[in-house]
């Protein structure tokens, strides 16, 4: 028997629980998506305000609206770019890439190829699925019925690994970067690891400070963040061309800039074969773009969701890509030589600082680094305000142990502060590393870009196999493209995730410190919890759930006839 209608200004009590009077109706039915709620059909969720198409949306994947939306298509694009921080991704993975493979910057073109048609798939996917959840979410909806919990719990964890890894990485370099410069100007001072773990400590409690704020004041500064990035970038890249005297500074310069063959040449640095060894480069290419997927999490922050996030990743990586070559070609015509860059003779511990002092005069150097080290604080404030919301939706879900603490948002700021104080401590504890020696903390650059590619490319497989046929892309879609981009980002990702993990050297050569850990720093983890989750949590885990309440759902019959309704019409 269906319960009487509730007016649009009706209250009533019911179990001593106040229920609102009802304004708007959102039937799934109408808005095209497979959620929490699917197989189910003729469902309706109620509630007591009136909402729009992206409410609708997220409402219909079995989500409240919590968030505000204060972000749009640009400052989502400019905080997705700062958190892309090509300058200062380009100075931090020199060791993999520049001292791997030479200066050529063939590798990066190659690279970046592959690496666009995976962002292409993923946008496609964040269309029809935009949540904070991202790519773990859609993961669960295209994944067999069977298998759905386990593919869901595995691509959760993966995606979690990469951001909580990504801040402290960042901070690291950041705080690198600065003594580096504070050394260059200092004979009589080294860094130490401990100052390193300080500075980078203070960093990631400044970015933890600012990343709670009110959305409307975080929005701002990414925006303001993203503009004086690409400044910095510019900046640089003119005074390596601009105020290039290598002639003076270098004996080994006979010319201002490197000729065509010296600077497309490639140079081993590694024992392997230079077919494997131009392979394992693409680390450094992979790390510096790996952050084009953040408006996939920010997608309820934002406006438009469905449209603006495939078009803020498709931008970041596409406009990244294109910068990421030009600065290069800029690398590539200046450096004067790979092994005094390797041999870091000034005990700079930065192989970019290094480089630049082939290059430039101190005072250029000095700049430089600076606003290197200054863009670095800006990356890894923005990889902290995506790994929190991460946190926050994956809270949500109830996969993390403590969810119900780190998914609550403060009612003040509106964000979810105690998932950003979750993710700083956790920070401090890779940071940890950084005592075990460079290799080890190194680690967590290759962790970041295994975790997120296996993250990435998880729902795109899934497409493109058991979901062939029941995909519904949302407006922003690759059409005919999509099948043929989606199998080579997926072999591409296939191919890497091994190579990832080869060491520089080999046979006895290879001892602790020159050892690539990223299977066990990645791997080791990620078995923990597949055990867990066969020993355990498949008893309690079976999915993303919904956090809606069970009396503002309606099924088949009992729709509520009263409020405006949320359907096709608001969704077009």
């Amino acid at each position: 028997m269906s319960p009487p209608p509730i007016s649009p200004t009706t209250t009533m009590t019911t179990q001593n629980r106040e229920i609102s009077s009802v304004k708007s109706k959102v039937h799934i039915d109408d808005l095209n998506i497979r959620s929490t709620f699917s197989p189910a059909q003729g469902i309706t969720i109620t509630v007591d305000h009136e909402v729009d198409a992206d409410e609708a949306k997220v409402l219909a994947m079995g989500y409240k609206q919590e968030l505000k939306r204060e972000f749009s298509l640009w400052s989502l694009f400019g905080m997705s770019f700062s958190l892309l921080g090509l300058l200062p991704s380009v100075a931090a993975t020199f060791f993999y890439q520049q001292l791997v493979i030479g200066m050529s910057p063939l590798p990066w073109i190659i690279a970046i190829i592959f690496i666009t048609s995976v962002a292409l798939s993923l946008a496609e996917i964040s269309s029809a699925y935009p949540c904070s959840a991202g790519a773990p979410y859609a993961t669960s909806q295209l994944a067999p019925p069977k298998y759905k919990a386990f593919f869901s719990w595995f691509a959760y964890w993966t995606n979690w690994f990469c951001q909580i890894t990504g801040s402290p990485a960042v901070s690291s370099t950041c705080a690198s970067l600065m003594l580096a410069l504070y050394s260059f100007n200092s004979s009589t001072y080294t860094p130490t690891a401990g100052h390193i773990f300080g500075l980078s400590t203070g960093i990631q409690i400044v970015c933890g400070i600012l990343c709670s704020l009110p959305l409307r004041y975080v929005t701002k500064f990414c925006s303001f963040t993203a503009w004086c990035n690409v400044a910095f970038l510019i900046i640089v890249f003119v005074m390596l061309l601009g105020g290039n005297q290598r002639m003076e500074l270098s004996e080994g310069a006979t010319t201002k800039f490197n000729s065509n063959s010296t600077a497309w040449s490639l140079e081993n640095q590694t024992e392997w074969p230079q077919g494997l060894t131009f392979l394992i480069s693409f680390l450094g290419v992979i790390w510096t773009m790996s952050g084009y997927d953040s408006p996939f999490h920010l997608a309820e922050e934002c406006s438009n969701a469905a449209v603006a996030v495939p078009r803020a990743i498709v931008m970041t990586s596409v406009v990244g890509g294109i910068i990421g070559f030009f600065f290069m070609i800029a690398i590539a015509y200046t450096l004067v030589s790979i092994p005094l860059v390797a041999e870091d003779t000034l005990g700079l511990g930065q192989p970019f600082v290094s480089y630049m002092v082939q290059v430039m005069k101190h005072k250029l150097v000095v700049a430089s680094t600076a606003f290197t080290a200054i863009s670095s604080f800006f990356m890894s404030l923005n990889c902290l305000l995506t790994s929190s919301r991460v946190t926050f939706a994956y809270s949500r879900d109830g996969l993390l142990p403590g969810s119900d603490i780190w998914k609550k948002v403060n009612p003040v700021t509106r964000t979810p502060i105690y998932a950003v104080a979750i993710n700083i401590i956790i920070g401090e504890l890779l940071l940890l590393l950084k005592f075990a020696g460079d290799v080890a903390i190194g680690a967590i650059f290759s962790v970041g870009a295994i975790a997120a590619f296996t993250s990435f490319t998880l729902p795109t497989l899934f497409k493109l196999t058991t979901a062939k046929n029941t995909f519904k892309p949302g407006p922003w879609n690759l059409g005919k493209f999509s099948q043929p981009i989606g199998w080579v980002s997926v072999a591409f990702v296939v191919m890497m995730i091994p190579i990832l993990c080869f060491p520089t050297v080999k046979g006895k050569d290879l001892h602790p410190k020159e050892m690539n850990w990223t299977a066990l720093v990645y791997f080791g983890p990620m078995l923990l919890v597949t055990i867990w989750y066969f020993v355990d949590a498949h008893k309690w885990y079976k999915g993303p759930k919904s956090n809606i309440d069970e009396a503002d759902i309606v099924y088949d019959a009992d729709a509520i006839e009263d409020g405006s309704e949320v359907g096709e019409e608001e969704k077009r």
